[in-house]
């Protein structure tokens, strides 16, 4: 009998991976609660995601080549002008990306199942499989039948609010909320965000984070993301990028009002026996730019390779410690940009006075350069020593201008 995989949630981190265990020709279930489910997150996805992925255009809502950094005293930045003709940011959104990735493992070989899944019982040996207890809801009703799966491994993908991750006791994490209103804005206005986004700092828009306004197919999204976590502030913030953006958004119709928990640093046990978190129930989301499409991808994709590797493709049953090769592999391929990000968030989100000098330096074209290059193509770029040099120096002095030094 050959290896069972089960993984729960289908978000772009477990559509990913049971991509990959479909492929080797492994026993794959994928586990999606709600097959229409749209996460209020921004959308954007770099350029090498789109290769990487093989995603077809018709995915993408947007291509966008020009971005505006604006300050909390309203002073607009243009960053950009480095992409060349063929490079964007790409705008999706997230019901239509994780349904072409989900349908797309389903088409491969693993099998969906529309259900929500509730307990995992722990076997009491290494050898006896995982039971998966579970609402199947493709009755169409929302309390779904109650049915049981065997697994020789769990893959957990689902979500800050993981039960995979509590069945495990993986621990807690610190964690942000991201708030967002779709809006359709009248044609002239939605010509001006055509192949523009928008990011706005400031206090009163986020303490701690950025807010946003981001194309999409036929609205815009604008929203903010905060760690200090209370109901009553992230409405304040809401009011806030509303009040910035106001003049551009005039004539919008709120057409929908989402808000989701962000993981701020990845769970302190992520693995324990064959059960192992994957994106945003791991915690892969990266500091200051709040992006996760991307690496929530990568870490499926990673961990299942990993799994096939290690179980001689579905021959053998992997252990803990092949699980932890996956997480090895990981904190060596992205560590470093994840305490780049997280060290820039502490120093340049600190005050608006920070924030100022920040946006600033977003103005030099070395700058602009190396910060694209670094979000495209996901490498922490090495640029040449004099650029490196003169980036350091120029990052120094909006430091001190903006006395982000001082303790």
């Amino acid at each position: 009998m050959g290896l069972r995989v089960a993984v729960v949630g289908s978000g772009p981190a477990g559509s990913s991976a049971a991509e990959i265990l479909a492929k080797a020709g492994i026993e794959t279930y994928l586990f999606e609660r709600k097959l229409d489910n749209a996460k209020p997150c921004g959308g954007a996805i770099p350029l090498c995601m789109v290769d990487e992925f093989d995603l077809p255009q018709e995915i993408i809502d947007r291509q966008v080549r020009k971005m505006k950094m604006i300050s909390p005293s309203n002073i607009e930045v243009n960053i950009g002008q480095t992409l060349k003709g063929d490079e964007y940011i790409g705008m999706c959104r997230r019901e239509v990306l994780d349904g072409f990735m989900r349908d797309r493992a389903a088409k491969l070989g693993a099998n969906l199942i529309n259900g929500t899944v509730y307990q995992l019982d722990i076997p009491t040996s290494d050898k006896e499989p995982y039971t998966l207890h579970y609402a199947d809801h493709s009755n169409g009703s929302v309390k779904g039948e109650m049915k049981t799966l065997k697994a020789d491994l769990v893959i957990g993908a689902d979500g800050a609010n993981s039960r995979i991750a509590k069945a495990i006791d993986a621990g807690d994490y610190n964690y942000a909320i991201a708030f967002q209103e779709r809006i359709r804005l009248p044609e002239p206005k939605m010509q001006y965000y055509e192949d523009l986004a928008e990011m706005y700092v400031g206090d009163d828009v986020s303490p701690d984070f950025y807010a946003w306004v981001f194309p999409k197919y036929d609205h815009v999204a604008v929203g903010t993301g905060t760690m200090k976590v209370n109901k009553a502030k992230i409405k304040d913030l809401q009011a806030g990028i509303r009040a910035r953006a106001a003049r551009k958004l005039e004539g919008g119709e709120i057409i929908k009002v989402e808000a989701h928990p962000i993981p701020e640093h990845p769970r302190p046990r992520p693995i324990k026996g064959r059960v192992v978190l994957v994106g945003d129930a791991l915690g892969t989301v990266t500091k200051s730019s709040g992006e996760g499409i991307y690496f929530a991808a990568k870490s499926g994709r990673m961990c299942a390779e990993k799994i096939v590797e290690a179980s001689n493709n579905g021959q053998k049953i992997p252990t803990e410690a092949d699980l932890k090769q996956f997480l090895k592999l990981w904190n060596k391929t992205y560590g470093a940009t994840y305490l780049v990000l997280d060290i820039l968030q502490r120093v340049f989100y600190r005050s608006d006075a920070t924030r100022e000098a920040f946006v600033e330096m977003c103005a030099d074209i070395d700058v602009q350069k190396l910060t694209f290059d670094s979000y495209l193509y996901k490498t922490v770029v090495p640029a040449n020593p004099l650029k490196q040099m003169k980036i350091t120096a120029k990052t120094i002095g909006s430091l001190l201008r903006g006395n982000a030094l001082a303790p």
